[in-house]
Formats: C-alpha cells, structure tokens, sequence
C-alpha cells in the first residue's frame, strides 16, 4: 500500500460548526463506484445490522447538513469502510470544500433578516426639531441648503476634500444632550474613512472644511 496522503475535508454540524474527516487518497485513477443497494430489513437484522443502522442514523441526523447527497454519502461510507480508493485529489476536495461553505454562507446570510432600526417617537422627532431650531440661533452655526449645521472652529488653509477622496479624522459623536457616545480621541488615534460611504452628513460636511 502506498503512502497515505491526508486530506481535510469538512462537514456542516448544525448551522455553523464543521467537524474534520480524514480521507487517505492513494490512487484516484482506480476508483470504482459501488452501485450495491441496501438489502436491510429491520424485521429481520442481526444485532450487528441493527447497531449499523443505527450509528448509520446517528451520523446522518445529526452531523451533516441538509444538502447533503445520500447516495454520494452512503457509496463514501461503504468505500470508507472497505478502505477503498478515495476517486478525488487533494486539491479537487480543497475546491468542493471551499465551494460548500461559500454556498453555506450565501444561504444564511439570504435567510437571516435585516436588523430592524429602531422606530423613532413624535417625542424624539419634536426634540431633534427643536434642537435644530435653537442651534441655528448661535452665531458661529453655519446652515445649508440641504439643513446641515456645523462650526469652524478654526479655519485651515489645505486643500478641501472630494467625495471620493480618502480622509483621515478625529470625531466625536454627541446626542442632543451633550452626552458622548463615541470618539475617535477615546480609541487614540483618527480614523481614515471614504468620503462618500460615510453618512450624508458627514459627506457634505467634511468637504467643507
């Protein structure tokens, strides 16, 4: 017997956890399918039959995906058993593995729901309103045509940004009660963020600096 090659090849347990099987590939050139068909009669099964179908049913309901092909499964346990030739080489195993998850993935992220936003009160809205009315009375608040207001705290003499530019910032984002829940000055350092897939604000804004 030549040298086994060890091969990884994954399985889906439950939902998101894998659980690694070890195929030794020989000679895939030698592979023949088994086209044997079950002949198993519970009514009749020896303890050993019985002891098969069951660890046969074990392994099949709970450590493999819902995807999974029987007939292919049952002819690598029937190979695996005999310690048969596996027909396939390492890097076509490599390739199907990354395949599967790729197509787990994609089917999980099109199931799981997008995160609901929080509904916003007549409450809430008459504050930001309210807000909005009283900081456009100070004299240092600049306004928009599109409603943005901001502050020059000191004016720079560099080149103002694009949309498309890349620019590095220190932020600090308050609620309208003056209380703080993030800062870039918090984390030590500013951040590096593409001008156009910020919020609008900040888009318009920070081309105005």
């Amino acid at each position: 017997m030549s040298k086994a090659l060890p091969i990884v090849v994954a399985a889906v347990i439950g939902s998101a956890s894998l659980i690694p099987v070890y195929l030794a590939s020989q000679n895939p050139a030698n592979f023949q399918t088994n086209s044997h068909k079950s002949s198993f009669d519970p009514k009749t099964a020896t303890p050993v039959e019985k002891i098969s179908y069951v660890l046969g049913y074990e392994v099949t309901s709970q450590m493999t995906p819902p995807e999974l092909d029987v007939d292919a499964f049952s002819a690598g346990a029937r190979a695996g058993h005999t310690k048969s030739e596996v027909p396939f080489t390492e890097q076509e195993i490599n390739t199907a593995y990354q395949e599967f998850i790729s197509q787990q993935k994609n089917s999980q992220q099109a199931i799981t729901p997008a995160p609901t936003k929080p509904a916003v009160t007549s409450t809430d809205a008459s504050a930001d309103a309210k807000f909005l009315i009283e900081n456009a009375k100070k004299p240092n608040v600049h306004k928009t045509a599109s409603g943005l207001q901001y502050i020059v705290e000191k004016e720079g003499t560099g080149k103002q940004p694009q949309a498309t530019d890349i620019v590095k910032v220190h932020y600090e984002g308050k609620l309208i009660n003056g209380e703080v829940f993030d800062s870039s000055f918090n984390h030590g350092e500013p951040i590096e963020l593409p001008l156009n897939q910020v919020i609008p604000g900040w888009t318009e804004g920070l081309q105005l600096m």
